[in-house]
């Protein structure tokens, strides 16, 4: 048989073990999951048409301000951005490993001006010492994948790149959490600076009523101090909040991109109506958190990268074929004299390794289940993370009741205490305090609906957001846009 019929006789075999793949069958690791969530509370069963918003989430709380801040982030968080960017790394890699299914061509030219040795092997008597050589050619190298190593390379980069696409919407789920958690809470310090502006009007014209009353020999000074400490006490605390609410603010302006000492927002005391959440049967979270899709994409990743490291007990065919023009003149290079080729197979295999790809198999295999205990662990809890806001979503609401009936009787008996202490029935102690038990309850009232607030946001950041896990085959966009979170 000629050497030519040989070759293609080879070709056929490559190609059927070219179908080989020597990494195990993949199933996504086994989870509990319950048929349904413990609590019930402000929200709704979500139906297959009434899940969150795909996009800009936040919308359920109504805020303009709010979705122009969303947008600002989106375009200029810087670890959004660095997210963005170690994305598009790994889809580069990913790249980077497919371009191993393709053969490697090459060309090149070259000329030498070479002197041999007088004492060369096999050199002629008439041989010249000096003399040129010039070369032009081509080379193709394709190395056959037998056992399915640059196929499982290739699944393993495509796996982490799916990867890392869930990272980039897990970081801008996050941001975007923190950036509406920190707005509500801004929000709510600007209820309680107002409710604090009302308490000090208030307590100004208390204190100058007892003031009267005292220049009239009605009350003694003893009330007069008293209606100035509750004054001055109400100030003060006025001066801590306003500090609260400028640092909540400089933490909004990291968020978007922009320097603290040059960003503010407006106060705003509209009250901001508490959503109402679809929430899914828990099973549906496993395709609604970035977090588990990176992390089960990992799994998928370290299982691919044990068919690599098997593979490399098998030997390695590459098709090499090299062809051009070689000659001592320039002038008659490219003539067909000149014409030179080879073609033909290379078979590379390790006899003995010392162990090396017995353990590399063995660190793969301890890898993949690595990344199966990591991802389990990530589900269970994001499951405990919707348990625990869906509970207290619903242990705040009943808070709530009870806390406005609380501000309502206070108020009640403030308004008694300052009527019967101008007809001179009761003394400023009791007005001082009927005034600080109704200024604890109102303020109690304002803390409450802000940690339900905050409380929705986290349960929103629970569920995953507006994100489902068919967003992995898309490609995120930066910078002004929504990206693969959504």
């Amino acid at each position: 048989m000629r050497r030519a019929d040989r070759l293609l006789l080879a070709l056929p075999m490559a190609a059927a073990l070219a179908g080989c793949n020597l990494a195990p069958a993949y199933k996504v690791p086994a989870t509990p999951v319950a048929a349904q969530y413990r609590d019930t509370g402000p929200w709704v069963q979500a139906q297959p048409a009434d899940q969150l918003p795909r996009a800009d989430w936040w919308s359920l709380y109504g805020d303009p301000q709010l979705d122009q801040l969303q947008q600002r982030l989106l375009a200029n968080n810087a670890d959004l951005a660095a997210a963005l960017a170690h994305y598009q790394q790994a889809q580069a890699l990913f790249r980077e490993a497919r371009s191993g299914y393709f053969p490697q061509i090459g060309a090149g030219a070259g000329a030498v001006r070479q002197r041999q040795s007088d004492n060369a092997p096999l050199r002629g008597a008439t041989s010249p010492a000096d003399y040129d050589t010039y070369t032009a050619g081509a080379q193709l190298s394709y190395e056959v994948d037998l056992w399915g190593q640059v196929r499982d390379t290739v699944a393993a980069g495509r796996d982490e790149a799916q990867a890392t696409a869930a990272d980039l919407a897990s970081v801008q789920l996050s941001l975007q959490a923190q950036l509406a958690d920190n707005y509500l809470a801004l929000r709510g310090l600007d209820q309680q600076l107002q409710l604090l502006q009302q308490s000090i009007d208030a307590y100004q014209k208390a204190l100058h009523l007892t003031q009267q009353l005292h220049n009239g020999g009605i009350v003694s000074g003893l009330d007069v101090a008293r209606a100035q400490t509750q004054l001055s006490t109400v100030k003060s605390q006025w001066s801590q909040t306003v500090a609260q609410r400028e640092a909540m603010q400089d933490a909004i302006a990291v968020l978007v991109g922009e320097s603290a000492s040059e960003f503010s927002l407006p106060a705003q005391t509209a009250a901001v109506p508490l959503p109402q959440i679809p929430v899914a049967v828990p099973s549906t979270l496993l395709q609604r958190r970035p977090d588990i899709a990176a992390a089960e994409r990992r799994t998928a990743e370290a299982n691919a990268e044990i068919g690599v490291a098997r593979s490399a007990y098998f030997p390695s065919l590459t098709l090499d074929a090299q062809g051009g023009f070689l000659s001592k003149r320039y002038a008659d290079l490219l003539t067909a004299p000149n014409h030179v080729w080879a073609i033909g197979p290379s078979l590379l295999f390790d006899i003995f390794d010392g162990g090396k790809r017995k353990a590399q198999v063995a660190a793969a295999k301890a890898a993949a289940d690595e990344a199966g205990a990591k991802y389990r662990g990530v589900v269970l809890g994001a499951f405990q993370q919707v348990q625990d806001n869906l509970a207290q979503l619903d242990r705040l609401g009943s808070a709530m009741v009870d806390q406005q009936a609380a501000s309502t009787a206070a108020q009640r008996s403030l308004d008694l205490a300052m009527k019967q202490y101008k007809v001179g029935a009761t003394s400023y102690l009791d007005v001082v305090q009927a005034q600080t038990a109704a200024l604890q309850a109102q303020s109690g009232v304002l803390s409450l609906g802000t940690q339900q607030l905050r409380a929705s946001v986290q349960l929103i950041r629970a569920l995953g957001g507006g994100w489902s896990r068919a967003q992995l085959a898309q490609k995120p966009v930066h910078g002004g846009g929504t990206t693969a979170g959504g």
